[in-house]
């Protein structure tokens, strides 16, 4: 059996569906392997845009999305998707190319160490040299790449390697592993901390998106009738719409949700490390932090627990529930009067329809269209902050975004690869101008693949999070704008729909009609930025007072 035909029998054996990317000649065997499998390919039109692809799909399966590049500058391009799904941990696997390792051809041309370039960016990186240790080389990379924390690995094969003929041929059994649960004394420290305070509240984080954790998350809550919160990365886990549910820690500090956080004596802390931007800081003499985690938390000066409960989540949230003896002592009445006063402040511009468009307001216009499933993918930019805060998730993995690596150019992608795994489910791309631009040219694949996909661009002409940074922290406003082309006629000739609302009401009708009617849709939406500074500004003003600091 030649080595690439091994190679694609190992990623059928893992269950793989699909390969986002764009091949080289270095992967022609590769290529001529997968024509003759089942696994679909799927071309993209830069590199960085099927690892995103890749990256959400791993997000939304629990098992590595797969893309393919050529060597070189096409490894190169999947640096910043690589750091997307490690800083994320989402699972996914590359594969390059390389020129012949047994004898050379073209001498240095296109050859970069892609093996040490991914080391600080993957879980495991692995160049192969032998045919016949592929079945073991792709079982081990998924594996790692699956295990807590999940995250990306990489196999570089090189052209030479790829068409020499394997002996014996072997690709190994999937076979899964039950986590750890956590130590007995770690369990009852926990339930002793609980009930010995007043004032605990519970944290759910990106760890907790896993069903038996959401499950056990909602017994614990009901069941001892606690307050949470969540953070970017953790919504929807337990329904938004839960009475006890506080909020969206969308900023660190100063934030609506802060009025409620800051009562504490206690946080739960469920599934959140300190590479998720953090939702609070920690003080030495401020609320207690139990960890709740896969692993143990890395100390930070903003995050430094008290108690680290390591293992299975799930088995920890449910038995530290049975310990819990609730006998009265807890007080959370601040906290749920807080959440009044938060959900008022939040709503207040839901029905302010001055156009161009709060991004208040499309929140709310687009949650009272969408479905429980339907699905919201989020680039990044200062609207994020309005959605993660307002916009209120009620199912897991239906607001894609990304507060870790917080990268731009990931919302088009990310909403393809949703839309591809839940093709009855509506999914909308929520994306800046500036982020639209850096993979605009997705959307050719997206009408290629024939997907029903609405994205919305919100047109400010301009960076708009780094100006809302710059005044506030006093600068002039300089260095920020530029010019968009026309968002209409580009979207139609990639074969896609172009609208461009006039008001409030043009938009509501353009959206219902996106929504009923098939294909990819671009709607070229003016936004409105003012409410920032007034809002947000005042809200961080003691945050980046302590930056500076």
């Amino acid at each position: 059996m030649k080595a690439s035909d091994l190679f694609i029998k190992a990623l059928e054996n893992e269950g793989v569906e699909y390969i986002f990317g764009i091949p080289g000649e270095e992967n022609l065997d590769f290529l001529e392997s997968l024509r003759k499998s089942k696994i679909e390919l799927i071309i993209t039109r830069h590199e960085q845009a099927a690892g995103f692809m890749a990256a959400t799909y791993g997000r939304l399966t629990g098992k590595p999305g797969i893309c393919l590049s050529t060597l070189g500058p096409g490894a190169t391009n999947f640096v910043t998707a690589a750091a997307y799904a490690q800083l994320g941990a989402m699972p996914m696997m590359m594969i390059t190319g390389q020129k012949p390792i047994k004898s050379s051809k073209q001498g240095r041309f296109q050859i970069l160490d892609v093996v040490d370039m991914m080391r600080p960016i993957t879980k495991y990186t692995h160049a192969v040299v032998d045919g016949s240790r592929i079945g073991a080389t792709v079982r081990e990379a998924f594996r790692i790449s699956m295990e807590e924390r999940p995250g990306a690995v990489h196999i570089e094969l090189p052209e030479d390697i790829a068409e020499e003929e394997v002996k014996n041929p072997k690709v190994f059994e999937v076979v899964g592993s039950r986590r750890p649960v956590p130590d007995d004394k770690a369990i009852l420290s926990a339930a002793q901390m609980i009930d010995e305070s007043k004032y605990p509240l519970v944290l759910i984080g990106a760890a907790a998106n896993r069903k038996r954790t959401g499950k056990m998350l909602k017994a614990f809550i009901e069941e001892l009738n606690i307050p949470f919160f969540n953070t970017q990365m953790g919504k929807g886990v337990i329904d938004e719409r839960h009475p006890n549910f506080l909020g969206t820690a969308a900023l660190s500090s100063k934030d609506f949700i802060h009025s409620a956080i800051d009562k504490a004596d206690l946080i739960i802390n469920v599934g959140h490390d300190v590479i998720e931007k953090p939702p609070f800081f920690m003080e030495d003499n401020g609320a207690k932090v139990i960890h709740v985690n896969f692993f143990p938390a890395e100390v930070d000066e903003v995050y430094f627990p008290q108690l680290n409960v390591v293992g299975d989540i799930a088995n920890a949230i449910w038995r530290i529930k049975e310990e819990v003896k609730n006998d009265g002592n807890w007080d959370c009445s601040e906290m749920f009067d807080a959440k009044k006063n938060i959900d008022q402040r939040i709503s207040k511009h839901f029905h302010d329809d001055r156009f161009p468009m709060l991004p208040q307001r499309l929140v709310h216009l687009l949650r009272e269209r969408l479905p429980s499933e339907g699905t919201l993918a989020l680039d990044n930019g200062v609207y994020k902050i309005w959605f993660a805060r307002n916009y209120k998730a009620y199912e897991a993995n239906t607001v894609l975004l990304d507060n870790a690596l917080a990268t731009m150019g990931a919302g088009l992608p990310s909403a393809m690869a949703a839309k591809l795994l839940n093709p009855k489910a509506p999914v909308i791309a929520i994306v800046g101008d500036g982020g639209f631009m850096m993979n605009s040219q997705e959307l050719e694949t997206a009408v290629r693949m024939g997907l029903d996909l609405i994205v919305i661009i919100l047109n400010d002409s301009a960076y708009g999070m780094i100006k809302w940074k710059q005044e506030d922290m006093g600068f002039d406003n300089w260095g920020l704008d530029y010019k968009n082309p026309d968002f209409m006629k580009y979207a139609e000739s990639y074969g896609a729909h172009g609208h461009r609302p006039g008001n409030d009401k043009e938009f509501q009708d353009i959206l219902n009609h996106c929504l009923e009617n098939p294909g990819v849709h671009v709607i070229d939406l003016a936004v409105d930025y003012s409410l920032n500074h007034p809002i947000l500004n005042v809200l961080l003003k003691e945050e980046v007072k302590k930056a500076k600091n």
